[in-house]
């Protein structure tokens, strides 16, 4: 087995994590981290062991994976810990939650079924075989390279047709997205409110429903999201002017069209937003309305755009326009969140059957991209990438997740040859080809 001279503040960060692990086997989850970080290829886990040189005792980390598939709440909850001290929040913390789809191959997978495809390709695949992952991340603006999200936790989305597939002594349960939305809610925001911050959760227009919403309202959080353009809104109702019989009334009596409200011609505002890391003016209309699903008032906003109009709510009627504008922007982070972990971290590869197995590989795989990510925070960009080998490329465009893990992964071979050249001393030319080598591998 290949021991990696990791910084010290990665193998600290492993070390808080794995203690939400059995401490039969947390020991493992610094092997598998790296083994990650270092695997070539395709992304199965026998490359992950490869590039982990973990040689004839491979089968116990397989079983490992499927330890940790059934504990990742533990682990989400202490890697939010991290976060929090780590970085700059504030007193706003932005949840953002949305599923994705990853690809999956051969048969007998546990839990995998035929789903919608989010992105069709020119091949127009309006399907895909695969899992889906409901997934919270934390998005946070970095003060150079705009709004950046930080994976925490994925629970998989089974459909009620495909539980029969799953071994009974399991016992898997079936939930709805919205049930397993609310899931990651309560135990992310729980320790967000009690370090005293204000929790803000932007989710698409599917989460916008009373079950998420109603959660959300109950345990202390602000929802930002889509509204449909058919959403039965109504007016606000009056105030009571005296106390009568019974509870006053929540719902106005006026039904509001969206549709009408938005080709009407007068009350246009314009706002300058922070939208993608840019400066720019939004056109807009801001109201107030009761909501059936969100059970009382809740803000509007109507954003005109070229391609027509965008309509967006709060259910906390203080937030301004462009509050609810900048943090519905900021949820397309999580968008950039899924294709990293597809594309570069390899989600979806890992070709384990085991349900817990797929649980445990996808969020392996999540908070790998975290620990790069908040590897990478505070450090320059001259630090993480050098793009003069390639004159071709923008100098300004900011690093991107790649680059950051080829930072890091050039850092530890790095470190490991320093080792190496302290103990016995290199000639220059093993030093220049070595370094050439790393610069090859990372």
């Amino acid at each position: 087995m290949v021991r990696f001279n990791c910084p010290d503040e990665w193998s600290q960060w492993v070390d808080w994590l794995g203690a939400g692990l059995h401490g039969r086997h947390r020991w493992r989850l610094a092997i598998v981290l790296v083994g990650i970080l270092f695997a070539g290829g395709r992304r199965t886990v026998t490359s992950w062991l490869r590039a982990a040189a973990v040689g004839d005792h491979f089968s116990g980390y397989y079983y490992f994976i499927a330890s940790v598939g059934r504990n990742t709440g533990d682990v989400a909850w202490r890697l939010l810990v991290l976060i929090v001290r780590r970085l700059p929040l504030g007193d706003r913390v932005l949840l953002v939650i949305d599923d994705s789809p990853t690809k999956r191959y051969g048969p007998k997978v546990q839990g995998a079924d035929i789903h919608h495809n989010p992105t069709p390709g020119p091949a127009d695949q309006q399907y895909l075989y695969g899992h889906i992952w409901v997934t919270a991340s934390i998005a946070v603006r970095h003060a150079a390279w705009g709004t950046i999200a930080l994976p925490l936790w994925g629970l998989l989305y089974v459909r009620q047709r495909t539980i029969a597939s799953i071994p009974k002594e399991y016992d898997w349960k079936f939930r709805t997205k919205l049930q397993l939305a609310v899931m990651q809610l309560h135990l992310l925001a729980a320790l967000l409110l009690a370090a005293g911050k204000k929790v803000w959760a932007v989710v698409d227009g599917a989460y916008a429903k009373r079950p998420f919403l109603r959660a959300a309202i109950a345990a202390g959080v602000v929802v930002i999201s889509r509204l449909r353009k058919d959403a039965a809104l109504r007016d606000v109702p009056p105030a009571p002017k005296q106390r009568g019989r019974g509870r006053p009334r929540r719902y106005g009596k006026n039904k509001i069209s969206l549709a009408k409200r938005a080709a009407h011609r007068k009350g246009w505002k314009t706002i300058k937003c922070n939208v993608y890391g840019k400066i720019v003016t939004k056109t807009y209309k801001t109201f107030l309305a009761t909501y059936v699903p969100a059970g009382g008032v809740i803000r509007v906003v109507i954003v005109r755009e070229a391609r027509g109009c965008q309509f967006f709510f709060a259910t906390d009627p203080q937030l301004t326009a462009a509050e609810i504008i900048e943090a519905f922007a900021d949820r397309a982070s999580i968008e950039q969140d899924f294709h990293d972990v597809k594309e570069v971290d390899g989600a979806g590869q890992q070709q384990v059957r085991d349900i817990w197995a797929n649980i445990g590989a996808y969020n392996l795989i999540l908070w790998t991209h975290t620990l790069v990510e908040l590897w990478g925070w505070h450090r320059r960009k001259e630090e993480i990438c050098d793009r003069s080998d390639s004159p071709w490329d923008d100098p300004t465009r900011r690093p991107s997740h790649a680059d950051r893990r080829k930072a890091l992964r050039r850092l530890i071979l790095e470190n490991e040859l320093s080792t190496i050249a302290s103990a016995c001393r290199l000639p220059r030319k093993i030093l220049r080809l070595a370094h050439h080598l790393i610069q090859l591998a990372a």
